[in-house]
């Protein structure tokens, strides 16, 4: 038997790839939201976590 006939004999399974794709488009435009109200200090402080101090660079 196929993955796609134990989905079918769930009830209400139509339900769940629409709650998906919610969920999906409000984390993105959320994200988004924030990223362009964030801080642009804020920002450059955390694209200089992974190299602090650039100045020793060789």
């Amino acid at each position: 038997m196929k993955f796609i006939h134990y989905l079918e004999t769930i009830t209400g399974v139509g339900i769940y790839p629409l709650t998906s794709l919610t969920i999906f488009f409000l984390f993105f435009t959320a994200m988004t939201i924030w990223s362009l109200k964030a801080d642009k200090g804020y920002i450059e402080a955390l694209r200089q976590i992974p190299f602090p101090d650039s100045k020793n660079e060789q």
